[in-house]
């Protein structure tokens, strides 16, 4: 569809979804749908240059971010602290009458910075439809970079609306997000776009992923490998979707039981042991963590009270909860990343913290996933990807052994699973971040080991990918050599294996609920 007949459809009333893969054409197709709009809605008049779209993603809520850090002037106040820029006045840049009574400070470079709102600011500006709708009225005098993501997504739809934008594109504006936000994110989105010519913008939203979408979106573009590869009504769209998922399927299924046969054989053929803590693709039976009436906190604010809970091998678990519930706290415990677990009764595969163990001989047996990992990892992002993979046998952030053979082998029989057959090659540095997010998955995976530690495992990645990671963990838990530990926001990558479930939940009592699903 060219970009002056999906304008025409938007000024008609309909509501456009624009979706595909990382890499698949739809950012540049939304980057050259936004010039386009912007240039008619300018030579028609019903925009001034420079305010004809909004556009609400990671991206620009990343690059907020990083301003605000990059001004921080903590080394150059007495207090030792800077909240810079405020959530409501960033908001008051889009609102001259505001802009006059700003509290305004200058910068080390000379540059004009507004602070504070003052207080009759705030108490105008809580009173906001806008400020209601996007439910962030108890954070205007908020420093941005203390926000959470959720709060500096809602903080700039809030912007976007008050500053009179014709069009307000939505880039994943459910990614990362707890369940809390994301209801408030898509109530935001179904009532703006139920109010199509009232005086508010026009929406299009682009997700990778086509979950969770909205009742008004009628129409969808679908973009695959720089090509146009749908468009059309959603419910025609549904049905092409279904059709592709069963096929991929289908394949995916079949692919996972030639794997599982290829490891067992590897195996048996080298006479090396590659996967530790278990027998031949059976997991020993063993408790691979007790916790017994754990206390987690800081500051007399308890993170974890009295929390007691055993996870035996088999028992694939999901870890959830809001953000600021304890998740990562109670992950640390495990990782042994948080010192405070030598002071409460911990055991992890069958011994007790802080009685001679070594941090070594834990991770022997523990596959880990998180954005802290990916974070170091980028910092050695030159390694080859067969490097990566084959630091996983050895728990290193790099690779400093020699490579064996039969690692070899193993690494590429892997690579291939994960869709990436015959790259192994290339340079962690050079993929995408969706692809090196995969990649550290398949490296905690490769030595099959008692415990896999997976921190949203999916975060960053697009539907294609998503959905083969997911394939791949219910792959790794068919083998029976290893024990998923999974958590995730997102109710729609819950695994199939996943039959117990720890809810965290702060503020209540107890703090935790433990499920069966």
């Amino acid at each position: 569809m060219e970009n002056n007949e999906l304008i025409n459809s938007i000024d008609e009333g309909h509501t456009w979804l624009l979706t595909g893969p990382n890499g698949g054409g739809k950012a540049k197709k939304l980057e050259q749908f936004a010039e386009t709009f912007s240039a008619a809605s300018i030579a028609a008049k019903k925009a001034k240059p420079g305010n004809a779209v909004s556009v609400v993603s990671l991206e620009v809520a990343a690059k907020l971010i990083k301003e605000e850090r990059d001004e921080d002037e903590g080394d150059y106040v007495e207090s030792g602290k800077d909240i810079g820029r405020t959530a409501g006045a960033f908001i008051a840049e889009v609102l001259p009458e505001l802009q006059r009574d700003s509290f305004t400070k200058v910068n080390k470079h000379g540059k004009a910075v507004h602070g504070l709102v003052s207080e009759s600011q705030f108490s105008k500006m809580q009173d906001f439809p806008e400020v209601k709708l996007c439910g962030i009225g108890y954070l205007l005098n908020r420093g941005i970079k203390y926000l959470s993501t959720g709060e500096i997504r809602r903080t700039l739809l809030c912007r976007a609306l008050l500053s009179g934008c014709r069009m307000l594109i939505l880039s994943d504006p459910f990614a990362g997000l707890d369940t809390a936000s994301r209801k408030i994110l898509f109530d935001f989105f179904s009532d703006i776009a139920a109010k199509h010519g009232e005086g508010v913008p026009h929406i299009l939203l682009s997700l990778e992923r086509y979950v969770e979408v909205p009742d008004a979106v009628d129409h969808v573009i679908a973009y695959e490998h720089g090509i146009e590869s749908f468009c059309g009504t959603r419910t025609d769209y549904e049905a092409y979707l279904s059709k592709k998922n069963e096929s991929t399927r289908l394949q995916r299924e079949q692919a996972r039981k030639d794997f599982i046969k290829e490891l067992m054989s590897l195996e048996n053929e080298s006479g090396q042991k590659l996967y530790a803590g278990r027998t031949m693709f059976g997991l020993e039976p063993q408790t691979l963590i007790e916790m017994n009436n754990v206390n987690v906190g800081w500051d007399d604010k308890k993170v974890l009270k009295n929390l007691t809970w055993k996870l035996e091998s088999g028992e694939h678990t999901l870890l959830r909860g809001p953000n600021g519930s304890g998740k990562t706290t109670l992950l640390e415990l495990i990782t042994g990343d948080n010192m405070q677990v030598f002071a409460n009764d911990v055991s992890l595969f069958g011994r007790r913290r802080g009685t001679g163990e070594t941090i070594w001989q834990l991770k022997a047996k523990m596959g880990i996933v998180s954005y802290r990992l990916h974070i170091e990892y980028r910092m050695v992002g030159g390694t080859d990807l067969e490097a990566v993979i084959l630091s996983g046998f050895h728990d290193s952030i790099g690779l400093y052994e020699q490579r064996s053979p039969v690692e070899q082998i193993a690494a590429k029989k892997w690579l291939h699973l994960a869709g990436f057959a015959g790259r192994e090659h290339e340079s962690f540095s050079s993929l995408s971040y969706g692809e090196q997010r995969a990649i550290l998955i398949i490296r905690a995976a490769v030595k099959c080991p008692p415990l896999l530690i997976l921190d949203e495992p999916c975060h960053g990645l697009d539907e294609e990918n998503r959905i083969k990671i997911l394939a791949l963990l219910e792959t790794i838990a068919a083998t029976g050599t290893t024990t998923l530990l999974h958590v995730t926001h997102d109710p729609t990558e819950f695994l199939d294996c996943e039959h117990h479930v720890v809810q965290l939940q702060p503020g209540k009592d107890p703090m935790y609920q433990l499920q069966t699903r």
